[in-house]
């Protein structure tokens, strides 16, 4: 029977067409259901560990939980040091004094034209006083030393603070002034004047003015005449006595005293003679060497240095011939007027340049009344000599002039530096805390307020002293108590957290 029902069995299975993939089978079941296990089991899976992870932290996270929240409040510490209040600017490093040398011919010298004929020296070289610059129609431009700009011609019995300054400079060169009093041109400074051209190897000025002819030898011709005047009235023969007069009136009006004329005619000569003398004595103190404004720079300080030389061999003396530097280089800054309050003279300062990694401190020594534009005005001691000021260009602002404590290196000169000024600073070391730490409250009290280990808070009342780079020195007021390393409050964090 076993037997008939497997064969029935197979006989009786469908004849028509096997089942397509769309038609469920045992096979698409099985692996239906096996999927399904599978995603459930990954359900499971991912349900336990998430259950693992709430349930177990490492040490470091459970540390973190226990710990108290975050603050809600920003402090800084109390700091002890001495507090500075600076102004932070740009300066240029420039020379003490700098000068335009514009050259024209000497006074009397009867050149046609002003041509530059020499030129002794280049851009760079070191200059001491003494020292010929150049030459224009053939006459010397040279350096001596002295703060006082020229602006006259310096002649034989000129007087002033410019005749003792040209003293002084013939003294240091070597060339005595005789017995001339100081600021007097006398015989004396004739004489080292002269000298000192005749060094240079030209002939000195003469003070001889364009058409007077010569004074001197006018002079002479002068005391010449008087003194044969009077020896022709001393050697005349004498009158012969007259006769006595006779007593009629008549006779006494018409007689004469030939021995009274003779001694008026002698005494009248003498006289003449005495001034013509004077007059040669003048002659002769206004006559000699003189110095021509043109031919002379007067500098502060050597040695001095050749800025720039703009002049040609052979090209019109017109313009700036060359410039000049010269004495310690000092800092030049402009500061707009909100930064000019904070700084005075005397004030300390700091300078940097980034170019070379020189520092140096210094003193503010000057700062202007009024504002300047940068390059206007070279600052006190620059200017011109023989010439017109050159206008310059660039920002206005307040001019402050920084004196280095130590001698800058030249090549510096020209530079663009950091200049640091204090403007303020606490008198040795002060409790200092930021800013933002301070406030006033409604019963007009100026606090800080101080954050203690364990979150407790209390105002401490201050008097605030000098202030700079966002801090502010402060002394605690009586009954209060404030220390370095006390964390005030200085503002309320953005990020808070619950507890």
């Amino acid at each position: 029977m076993a037997q008939d029902e497997n064969t029935t069995s197979v006989m009786e299975r469908p004849t028509g067409p096997e089942p397509t993939g769309t038609e469920p089978g045992p096979a698409a079941a099985r692996r239906r259901r096996w999927v399904l296990a599978v995603a459930v089991g990954a359900v499971l899976a991912t349900a336990g560990g998430l259950g693992a992870a709430l349930l177990v932290k490492s040490p470091a996270q459970a540390a973190a939980d226990a710990a108290p929240p975050a603050p809600d409040v920003l402090t800084a510490p109390v700091e002890h040091r001495v507090l500075n209040s600076s102004v932070v600017t740009r300066g240029e490093v420039v020379a003490g004094q700098t000068v335009d040398v514009i050259p024209r011919v000497s006074a009397g010298e009867g050149a046609a034209r002003s041509v530059i004929t020499k030129i002794q020296v280049a851009p760079g070289d070191t200059v001491r006083a003494g020292q010929v610059l150049l030459e224009v129609s053939g006459r010397p431009v040279f350096v001596l030393e002295g703060a006082l700009p020229v602006y006259r011609d310096l002649r034989p019995g000129s007087t002033g603070d410019d005749v003792r300054q040209l003293q002084r400079a013939l003294r240091k060169l070597g060339h005595a002034t005789g017995s001339d009093a100081d600021g007097r041109f006398g015989a004396g400074t004739k004489a080292a004047l002269g000298v000192f051209y005749r060094s240079l190897g030209y002939d000195p000025v003469t003070a001889t003015r364009e058409g007077e002819g010569d004074p001197v030898e006018d002079a002479r011709g002068q005391v010449t005449a008087a003194e044969r005047a009077l020896e022709d009235v001393t050697a005349a023969p004498k009158p012969k006595p007259k006769p006595e007069p006779e007593a009629s009136a008549s006779a006494d009006a018409g007689a004469t005293d030939d021995g009274g004329d003779r001694q008026k005619a002698v005494r009248r000569a003498r006289e003449d003679l005495a001034t013509a003398r004077k007059k040669l004595d003048a002659a002769e103190a206004a006559a000699g060497p003189m110095l021509p404004a043109a031919e002379v720079v007067f500098l502060k300080s050597f040695p001095a240095r050749v800025d720039v030389v703009s002049a040609k061999i052979g090209g019109e003396a017109t313009g700036t011939a060359m410039k000049l530097s010269a004495g310690r280089l000092v800092v030049q800054a402009h500061v707009p007027e909100y930064q000019k309050g904070l700084i005075r003279p005397g004030s300390a300062a700091e300078l940097y340049s980034e170019v070379t990694g020189a520092s140096a401190k210094g003193r503010v020594a000057f700062v202007s009344d009024a504002p300047v534009q940068a390059g206007a005005t070279g600052g006190e001691g620059q200017g011109t000599q023989n010439g017109a000021a050159e206008a310059g260009q660039g920002a206005t602002g307040w001019l402050v002039e920084i004196t280095p404590d130590t001698r800058l290196n030249a090549d510096l000169t020209g530079q663009d530096v950091r200049v640091t000024v204090i403007a303020a600073s606490t008198e040795g070391k002060a409790l200092v805390v930021p800013i933002t730490a301070i406030s006033s409250g409604a019963d007009g009290r100026t606090t800080v307020t101080v954050l203690g280990s364990g979150g407790d808070r209390r105002r401490v009342e201050i008097r605030t002293g000098t202030a700079g780079d966002g801090f502010v020195a402060v002394t605690p007021m009586a009954g209060g108590s404030l220390a370095a390393g006390d964390q005030v409050i200085t503002g309320v964090s953005r990020e808070r957290t619950s507890p």
